[in-house]
């Protein structure tokens, strides 16, 4: 069995370098419903619609590609008491985000591709702020930069493409201990190919 695996993954490694090779740049935007899902009790939080924009390369061979990003995210929510009334932290904060994802084109047309893919994700926060209600609730514990991972579909149609991920950060976006945050995001963009 281990050798079938080997064989089958060489021999789709030989069809893939063989074939020509592809390169893409194009730029993209699109909305942003972003969530800090918050870990403290009594407390709820709400999605913020926001935007994105910004480009994208690939580079591949056949139906195996890596496609490198970089964009300007705007994010944001609410976090709401349960217990108080009247308790709502309103908080808006900006990344540059910069995906790196590997990707398989599951139809491989001229004129049309449909995509999987996913891949790490680095964040690196470019400001903050809230408006803060009788709460303990801080936008300066958002830490400064954060990891996690992006994963979804995508299709191509001829130099337009249009991608549907969500996004999820590997551990906690907070610098505190006592406030444990993740991000959650789903990201629907759409883009040019310009090369």
């Amino acid at each position: 069995m281990k050798k079938l695996i080997i064989l089958s993954f060489l021999f789709v490694s030989a069809v893939t370098l063989s074939a020509q090779p592809v390169f893409n740049v194009g730029v993209k935007g699109g909305l942003t419903s972003s969530k800090l899902s918050l870990k403290v009790d009594d407390y709820k939080t709400d999605n913020a619609l926001k935007y994105h924009i910004g480009a994208f390369g690939r580079v591949g061979w056949s139906m195996v590609y890596l496609q490198p990003e970089v964009y300007f995210s705007s994010r944001g929510g609410e976090w709401k008491s349960e217990t108080i009334a009247g308790t709502v932290d309103k908080f808006d904060f900006t990344t540059v985000d910069v995906p790196l994802l590997l990707g398989v084109n599951v139809i491989n047309q001229d004129l049309m591709k449909v995509r999987v893919m996913g891949g790490p994700l680095f964040s690196f926060v470019t400001s903050k702020n809230s408006k803060e209600n009788n709460s303990n609730f801080n936008i300066d514990y958002l830490k400064d930069n954060f990891l996690g991972w992006q994963y979804g579909v995508g299709i191509d149609i001829w130099k337009a493409t249009l991608d549907a991920r969500f996004e999820n950060s590997s551990g906690n976006v907070m610098k505190s201990s006592d406030a444990k945050a993740k991000n959650n995001t789903f990201v629907l963009s759409v883009g040019f190919k310009i090369l």
